[in-house]
């Protein structure tokens, strides 16, 4: 999802399950990944080139598009939808989805964050600033969503393509990005996590989450 990087942290956690090959794939998208945020803060985003991107992680250009199709998707695409599939199905089962959501959110923001400030601010901006990386963002929100919506069904009972279940996964999906995009806007001066916990709020609530923060208007649980 787009307010997390947690690339080495799932490496991590994850590597010793993989095989040898998936391991080797794992390390080349890492390399990949890597070669290419060092090169946009020396040059810039539009400067940067697949066969530069694919030099420095000392692999070919075609190695670098078979993992990646699109230079967009080197930014966008991370290995963390695995684990916040399984950190949402380890939830209690009896816990409320926006509990939930909230746990396993914070949870990756933290993770993601404190393994990889920069990582996470240069992504983020990069989403703002470059229409290209904005349009491909859009397009890949599909992937996570079709993700929560399995996860959703499977914890309310309800088919996966039911409406209600995609109205929720996709808002929720659009809610994040909206977060994320404020976050960068404001030059990451926000705490991260507060500014998720503020999205689940008004997803949960609508405007008497921010009436009751605020002091006005009645709170959350007197609805």
């Amino acid at each position: 999802m787009n307010v997390m990087t947690a690339v080495r942290t799932t490496a991590s956690r994850h590597a010793a399950q993989l095989g040898l090959r998936e391991r080797k794939k794992l390390k080349t998208r890492i390399a990949i990944r890597e070669a290419t945020y060092g090169l946009i803060r020396e040059q810039g985003y539009e400067a940067t080139t697949v066969e530069q991107i694919a030099d420095a992680a000392e692999v070919s250009p075609s190695t670098v598009f078979r993992y990646f199709p699109t230079k967009e998707d080197i930014v966008l695409t991370d290995e963390y939808d695995p684990l916040l599939e399984d950190e949402l199905r380890a939830r209690p089962a009896d816990e409320p989805i926006a509990e939930s959501l909230r746990h396993v959110l914070r949870k990756a923001v933290g993770l993601g964050f404190a393994e990889e400030p920069e990582v996470s601010r240069l992504r983020t901006r990069l989403m703002i600033e470059v229409p290209a990386v904005r349009s491909r963002m859009l397009e890949s929100m599909s992937v996570t969503g079709r993700m929560l919506c399995r996860v959703i069904a499977e914890r309310t009972g309800r088919d996966a393509d039911d409406l209600e279940v995609r109205v929720f996964s996709m808002g929720l999906i659009g809610a994040l990005t909206e977060a994320t995009a404020y976050w960068a806007e404001h030059d990451h001066r926000d705490d991260l996590g507060q500014l998720v916990d503020r999205t689940l709020d008004m997803l949960s609530y609508g405007f008497a989450a921010s009436d009751a923060a605020s002091g006005g208007g009645k709170s959350p649980e007197a609805d």
